[in-house]
């Protein structure tokens, strides 16, 4: 029994052994790849274990593409991988671009992906261009009537500025710009309704896709509406507002108006109170008169008769007429 023990310890440390290099080195993979004909090292593999590299993800992807047709280099695969990208779907829309005949390289599709997008939907969209459907976007026409517009709107991925180009978002603004510009110009809502198609033609002479990460195709009407009279409403708003300054400044004159009246009134109950002062300076002067020997009796009794004569006249001149409202007979 004990000579067993020496053998059975090899067959352990030989077991072991193999499992940790099965465990080191991806064994299976190495003759998977030494089948489709890529040249990948034991070496190659062990130093992605060491670097913290999946060797899956970056052989799998290398022999599907190898596969294709495709030049692929292990070393930026690795050092995709290592930016984080993903470096399978790189290789998917390599193959895609590579059979849609599109100019598609390596180092744009991976810039592509560490940009945030994804790279295999933006080779389909090349491939099969997709519609945007913008909202209802309002227009007024030079005639003051509101046209409500829909449009879609066919655009393709451009991979030349799918890095730092413009989203959807702004093929939809531009359009809506483009659509405002449009109607906006038009002398009479009835044209835009007769030619919808000239509002498609005018945005698309716009250039609308410059600096986004799309090329539009077409922009197709989808649906055209009458919407409020704002020429009318604006008119009216004005008209009211108008007539609101007109009332303040009517106002305004007619509190200056009654300001003015009794101020007038004022002054004429100071003139009044000036006769009544003058009139009580009268007799004070005939008195002065009577002792400085100015006047004597027969002038005073002339003088009263004048003024009795005068008032007599004044009666008879008033005779059968009706007193004016606000005068005071004088006695």
């Amino acid at each position: 029994m004990p000579e067993l023990f020496g053998p059975i310890f090899i067959f352990i440390i030989i077991l072991v052994a193999l499992i940790l290099l099965f465990t080191i080195i991806p064994v299976g993979l190495w003759i998977s790849a030494l089948a489709a004909g890529v040249k990948v090292g034991f070496f190659n593999l062990i130093g992605m274990r060491l670097r913290r590299v999946v060797p899956s993800r970056i052989v799998n992807p290398w022999i599907k593409g190898d596969k294709a047709g495709l030049n692929l280099n292990g070393n930026k695969l690795e050092a995709h991988y290592l930016a984080g990208g993903n470096v399978d779907r790189v290789v998917n829309a390599l193959i895609a671009a590579e059979r849609a005949q599109i100019p598609l390289q390596f180092e744009r599709a991976a810039a592509i992906d560490l940009a945030g997008r994804d790279v295999l939907e933006a080779v389909k969209m090349s491939v099969n261009p997709i519609v945007i459907e913008t909202p209802f976007i309002s227009a007024v026409a030079k005639n003051g009537i509101e046209v409500k517009v829909k449009a879609r709107v066919t655009v393709r991925a451009n991979l030349d500025r799918l890095v730092g180009g413009a989203g959807q978002e702004t093929i939809i603004a531009r359009v809506g710009e483009g659509i405002v510009t449009t109607v906006g110009s038009a002398e009479d809502h009835k044209s835009v309704l007769e030619n919808p198609d000239s509002i498609s033609s005018t945005v698309l002479k716009k250039g609308l896709d410059s600096g986004t990460a799309f090329e539009i195709l077409s922009i197709d009407i989808a649906d055209v509406d009458i919407g409020r009279n704002i020429g009318a409403k604006l008119q009216e708003d004005q008209a009211q507002a108008d007539k609101k300054i007109a009332q303040a400044k009517a106002e305004e004159r007619r509190a200056m108006a009654v300001a003015q009246e009794q101020e007038m009134r004022a002054e004429v109950q100071a003139m009044r109170a000036k006769v009544v002062e003058a009139e009580a300076e009268v007799p004070k002067a005939l008195s002065e008169a009577f002792r400085q020997g100015h006047l004597g009796a027969f002038d005073y009794y002339n003088m009263k008769n004048i003024m009795a004569d005068t008032n007599m006249r004044d009666a008879i001149s008033q005779t059968g007429k009706q007193p004016q409202k606000g005068t005071q007979k004088e006695d």
